[in-house]
């Protein structure tokens, strides 16, 4: 089957970009959000302005706060939210789904395809399920006014994966059109443990409090905010994410040739094996700011649904995470939040119960 109409589910910098450039490679968009004020801005001209990779006025197909509009007759339905909100989405989409639309979660994130079925069938859905996921968004992107969006590039050599992983050729096959720079991995382990964004945003946003709150995040987050010392941490957190890969027996690779191969960093910064140097070095994120406040995603959601998991699944392991330990706790003193029992457990992935080959069973047949 080929895509020809797909739900964009979300209309954050994401949605925007994937609604914008989708339509323009002639796909038909109906584009989805939650509150009637998110698509005002769009709504009186039916456009979105998008720059960068795409140039021009864009129109979008239908833009609507009725999920069942949305995914009305779509060949696709694909979820371009935060982790926090796979839940509600999970509920809304749950009474509504049958099993011939396939669910594309962009971006997954850590465990997000296995988070979003878990809530489906907390929510009553009992028929079979496909998802896929990638790891990070498809795009490096930002609004950058109510009715406007900046594409600064693709994300290149994105890990793909699909839930249950007996689908993966066939979802991979569904989604390589869209996007060409998909490449499909072992399982959505793998894609749950290549997270960079939780790998450098939590210590970054951690690190870099006080500035954040002193200037309501005046500075340019990845050239600016992470210097040679957080580099060192942000090294840390990588070299345990990887070692509970390991024990997971789950491929992976370091954050700098995760970067560099998303076309993030430059060849020499990497080789460098200088994170902070491979931030600033960054064309991609170059005019990226940071956020004004650390009631932000890059906390609530980077650590409580990347850093949790990730410190989940090496207790799956027997692998010890210190570093990571610490900074969960750190921001969760700082926020009030306690995210170790409010973020994605794998109680919350739909795994709590299983032992390390039962979960690679799982994950592979969805039983």
């Amino acid at each position: 089957m080929a895509v020809k109409r797909i739900a964009v589910l979300g209309a954050g910098h994401g949605g925007y970009a994937a609604a914008a450039d989708l339509t323009a490679r002639g796909f038909e968009v109906r584009l989805h959000a939650r509150r009637l004020e998110t698509l005002e801005p769009l709504t009186e001209k039916g456009l979105i302005n998008v720059s960068g990779v795409q140039e021009g006025a864009i129109p979008i197909a239908l833009m609507t706060t009725s999920i069942e509009e949305a995914i009305k007759d779509s060949d696709l339905i694909m979820m371009v939210v935060p982790s926090v909100a796979h839940e509600t989405y999970a509920q809304l989409l749950a009474p509504l789904l049958t099993s011939e639309t396939p669910i594309f979660v962009n971006p997954g994130h850590t465990g997000g395809a296995l988070h979003f079925v878990s809530e489906l069938r907390k929510a009553g859905h009992t028929m079979p399920i496909k998802t896929c996921e990638t790891v990070t968004l498809t795009y490096i992107c930002r609004k950058t006014a109510p009715a406007n969006v900046e594409i600064f590039s693709y994300t290149k050599k994105l890990k793909f994966a699909a839930f249950p992983g007996k689908y993966a050729r066939e979802m991979f096959d569904l989604v390589k059109p869209l996007f060409p720079e998909i490449t499909l991995v072992s399982s959505v382990l793998e894609t749950a443990l290549t997270n960079i964004n939780a790998v450098f945003h939590a210590p970054a946003m951690l690190m870099n409090a006080g500035w954040i709150e002193d200037t309501g995040g005046e500075f340019l987050f990845y050239r600016d905010g992470i210097t040679p010392s957080i580099g060192r941490v942000i090294a840390q957190v990588d070299a345990e994410r990887m070692a509970v890969a390991q024990g997971l027996g789950v491929p992976t690779a370091s954050f700098l040739d995760n970067f560099y191969q998303a076309g993030l960093t430059t060849l020499s910064a990497k080789q460098s094996a200088d994170i902070s140097r491979a931030c600033f070095e960054s064309e991609p994120n170059a005019k990226i700011k940071s956020p004004s406040t650390l009631d932000h995603r890059y906390v609530h959601e980077d650590i409580g649904y990347g850093l949790v998991p990730i410190s989940d699944f090496g207790r799956l392991a027997g692998v010890s995470t210190p570093t990571i330990d610490g900074i969960i706790h750190l921001i969760s003193e700082m926020m009030g939040v306690r995210y170790a029992a409010t973020g994605l457990t794998l109680e919350a992935m739909g795994l709590g119960e299983l032992g390390l080959d039962q979960v690679k069973r799982f994950v592979e047949f969805g039983e």
